[in-house]
């Protein structure tokens, strides 16, 4: 188990021995579980890829992009025209968005056009599906 600091361990055990439901309960050995349940969903990877994926698509000019490039592929100056942003602004965005890999750059001619890996973009979400398919709302 990935120790943490002694301080920060018996804030929060004072904490948790404050909380109503736990007055009865060995508080340590407690403790020690949800520290478990912590590590476990650190070491998710699908729960931090989603989470990558939500971060890069949170940004509107992202999200714009990812729309426009699901209908054809565009180049910078293109695309600057559409969003009304500067290219370095543009080309930021899409560098962010090929790190994921949801894009890619191809060149012709001068000019470096953008298209949208769909088959990528689709694993996201459906794996954005699987996920909340474990919530249970009723």
């Amino acid at each position: 188990m990935i120790q943490i600091k002694s301080e920060r361990k018996a804030e929060i055990i004072n904490s948790l021995k404050l909380c109503f439901d736990l007055q009865d309960q060995d508080i340590e050995p407690y403790f020690n579980t949800l520290r478990e349940i912590g590590i476990k969903l650190n070491k998710n990877k699908s729960l931090i890829d989603l989470t990558k994926f939500s971060n890069v698509l949170g940004n509107e000019t992202r999200f714009k992009i990812v729309q426009l490039l699901n209908d054809k592929d565009y180049c910078v100056c293109e695309l600057e025209a559409i969003i009304d942003k500067a290219q370095s602004s543009i080309s930021h965005h899409l560098k962010i968005l090929e790190r994921m890999k949801i894009i890619r750059g191809i060149k012709r001619g001068y000019f470096t056009h953008y298209e949208l890996i769909k088959e990528q973009f689709q694993k996201y979400v459906q794996n954005f599906e699987k996920y909340f398919e474990l919530f249970n709302f009723s």
